[in-house]
């Protein structure tokens, strides 16, 4: 019986009616003390005083509409009863700080925040109108047929009159009644749903603040999804080579061996790290500090390659300690691509890595053998591609130049240059 009722109080024309009834209903309790003011003027005339209760009641009504937490209740009803696809409001606060200038975003939510008031009084004007000609006309349908008690129904206008006799005319007249009593439900709920987008749903600056944490959220997602395909990616590509290594000289040489597998558990270890905190931000849980990998860092990268069998040679100048914050883990991960890539496609020898740091620029270049004109060996890794389009997106959100390709017939050579001090 229930599954029955509720598609018909979710979102139907007698939902809205129901919920325009409610509405004007739940604003009875307000009436007692909007009459205050009425009785303190007893010698004013009965229109004044009605006209005085009229007015401050609409006042009760609009300050409850002020309430954010009004707003969410009536958005959540609206959304219910009316079948009405409303988002979330969006808090006077988030707003602010999505512009970046407090002040025209704290008038633009002052002057939003009217739109509930209005609502609130136009809901209950409509419920209270809906429910009160409803009850009219239904009595008249049951009591014009045949004149009961006395009823009779007649139109006037400019001294031109039409009245039911009693008999079919009466019966015909009860039937309109009755008929416009039912049309008012789905009337009465097409007006709110008219009103509904238009003053609960986003305004012109709710929209560019949705569509600003929208920017924000997706941007949020790519950069998480840079860090673990550079993570990860280099993880399994090491861990890979690692156990290869090991299966290899585990009887001829055990030291050799051991030490690729604790290579393989540090350098898992820190990418479970990383998977962590990835895994908790795309849940939109509270997760824990971003695992910091910077330049600091690179010592220990180089040594899990050379673990795994990779003959390299660092050149590193400067002063690397200079290179902080989002510069240096931007560094950390152009380096770590570039390597996973010389792991991946490289077809032996050494691999050369520069990291020369200047005042004003800090320079990367990873350089190693390739085998073919291709830049890729017979032997690489399957790759799913998103690795020089991700390095070529960081580059540029850190206004820097990047190059990457062949640099010879043998080898292939990735150099991006960074400044330090980014361009105001």
């Amino acid at each position: 019986m229930f599954r029955g009722i509720r598609p018909l109080l979710r979102g139907s024309t007698y939902s809205g009616a129901l919920f325009a009834y409610c509405g004007a209903l739940a604003s009875l309790p307000l009436l007692p003390f909007a009459a205050l003011p009425a009785m303190a003027l007893p010698s004013a005339s009965l229109g004044v005083q009605l006209a005085l209760t009229l007015l401050v009641w609409s006042v009760l009504i609009g300050v409850i509409g002020l309430a954010r937490t009004t707003r969410r209740v009536l958005v959540a009803c609206a959304r219910r009863m009316l079948g009405v696809p409303l988002p979330d409001p969006v808090d006077g606060r988030r707003r602010a700080g999505s512009t970046g200038d407090g002040t025209a975003s704290s008038t633009a939510s002052g002057a939003d925040r009217l739109r509930t008031p209005l609502w609130l009084l136009s809901h209950v004007a409509l419920g209270w109108a809906g429910a009160q000609l409803s009850v009219l006309l239904f009595v008249a349908g049951l009591l014009l047929p045949g004149g009961w008690a006395g009823a009779e129904a007649g139109v006037s206008v400019n001294g031109w009159t039409l009245r039911a006799e009693s008999g079919w005319q009466s019966w015909a007249a009860a039937l309109c009644c009755v008929l416009l009593a039912a049309a008012l439900c789905p009337a009465v709920t097409y007006a709110l749903r008219w009103l509904a987008p238009r003053l609960l749903g986003p305004s012109s600056a709710e929209r560019l603040a949705l569509a600003a944490e929208r920017e924000r959220a997706l941007a949020e997602r790519n950069r998480l999804a840079h860090e673990l395909h550079d993570s990860i990616g280099h993880t399994l590509t090491a861990a890979t080579i690692q156990a290869a290594v090991a299966g290899e000289v585990l009887t001829a040489d055990p030291v050799a061996a051991r030490a690729a597998l604790r290579s393989i558990e540090e350098s898992t270890r820190a990418a479970l790290e990383d998977l962590d905190y990835v895994l908790g931000m795309l849940r939109e849980e509270k997760a824990g500090t971003a695992p910091a990998r910077t330049l600091a860092d690179l010592p220990e990268l180089l040594d899990r390659l050379r673990h795994a069998g990779a003959v390299l040679e660092p050149e590193l100048s400067g002063d690397l300690a200079q290179v902080q914050g989002t510069l240096s883990r931007a560094a950390y991960r152009i380096l770590q691509e570039g390597l996973t890539n010389a792991l991946r496609h490289g077809a032996g020898g050494p691999i050369r890595v520069k990291v020369a740091a200047a005042p004003d620029s800090l320079e990367l270049e990873v350089v190693n053998r390739t085998g073919s004109e291709s830049g890729t060996s017979p032997g690489a890794f399957p790759t799913s591609g998103h690795g020089l389009p991700g390095l070529m997106e960081r580059v540029r959100l850190l206004h820097g130049e990047i190059e990457a390709g062949p640099d010879g017939p043998e080898h292939w050579r990735l150099a991006v240059r960074l400044p330090v001090r980014l361009p105001a």
